[in-house]
């Protein structure tokens, strides 16, 4: 188990440095560029750090769950949940979304106005489609008798579920200000700068996602919240 948690915190700060790389390690002079004003140079670093610092707090509650039930997960008394095989699906769905959203970055960059409208129109409805599918994974435990009272391993699920669907929604709000920025014409250089922020959340998210994934159904490395029966 304890092997498990380090791999994978390994992992996930391998990813959040990454992201940081791509997003923060942008020149003045670059970001100045067909800018006209101080106040819009200013505003796009501004952006970067309040979304660096709201991840920071994300992670370390994450973190702070995890840790939780990785004590908890000891006791002799844990009962794995059968997996809901409509998580993978799930996760397919927040895959495509955040490959959409960086493809939207690239049609930004190339001011492709059309394209995107259309990859944020796409990323959002993937990103619905993932909630959509949590809440039908939820629906399936509860018709299954697994509650949150249930046991351990059932509240863990959906703390951590919920959790991050709370932070996938909260992302669907600046979505939307990134749509209604694309859809009545606004300055590119904000809008790029929108999308650009966008795109590094939804990174995040799959990135979160993906650890949590592990938890929920990997079983070889002795975290598993399901077990290897499908539901």
């Amino acid at each position: 188990m304890t092997i498990g948690l380090v791999f994978l915190s390994l992992l996930m700060a391998i990813i959040v440095g990454w992201l940081f790389r791509q997003t923060i390690h942008v020149q003045p002079w670059v970001a100045q560029a067909g800018v006209p004003g101080v106040s819009v140079a200013f505003a796009r670093p501004v952006g970067r750090t309040a979304l660096w610092v709201f991840l920071g707090v994300a992670s370390s509650l994450f973190v702070l769950f995890v840790s939780a039930y990785a004590m908890r997960l000891g006791w002799t008394d844990w009962s794995p949940l059968p997996r809901p095989r409509l998580l993978a699906v799930n996760t397919a769905m927040l895959v495509a979304a955040s490959v959409t959203m960086q493809w939207t970055v690239f049609a930004a960059r190339r001011a492709n106005d059309t394209g995107v409208r259309r990859g944020l129109a796409a990323s959002g409805g993937l990103t619905i489609a993932f909630i959509v599918g949590q809440l039908v994974v939820w629906k399936q435990l509860a018709d299954a008798g697994f509650y949150v009272s249930t046991s351990a391993a059932s509240s863990f699920f959906y703390l951590l579920t919920a959790v991050h669907g709370l932070h996938v929604i909260g992302g669907l709000v600046a979505w939307a200000r990134a749509c209604a920025k694309a859809w009545r014409g606004a300055d590119r250089s904000r809008l790029r700068a929108g999308v650009e922020l966008c795109a590094t959340y939804w990174h995040y998210l799959l990135a979160v996602w993906a650890l949590l994934y592990a938890l929920l159904v990997s079983s070889d490395l002795g975290l598993a919240i399901c077990s290897s029966a499908s539901l």
